[in-house]
């Protein structure tokens, strides 16, 4: 996965919430845009979660993207 890959999904308008898949079988939510940081070097993403818990993802380790329903 891209750093520009996420980005397109970040700038859709209106936002819609995605999951990262990773290679280990995780999955790590993005519930809303501003919530998602990414290191300069762009391979690395900082994802805060509802409960301020934060997850670091390598993007390397991103096999796959799939949206989710907004939440009410």
């Amino acid at each position: 996965m891209t750093v520009e890959r996420i980005r397109e999904l970040l700038d859709v308008q209106p936002f819609r919430p995605f999951v990262m898949h990773l290679a280990d079988g995780r999955e790590v939510p993005v519930h809303h845009r501003e919530l998602i940081i990414a290191a300069p070097s762009g391979r690395t993403l900082v994802v805060v979660q509802p409960d301020d818990s934060m997850n670091i993802v390598d993007l390397l380790l991103v096999t796959d993207v799939s949206r989710t329903q907004p939440s009410s």
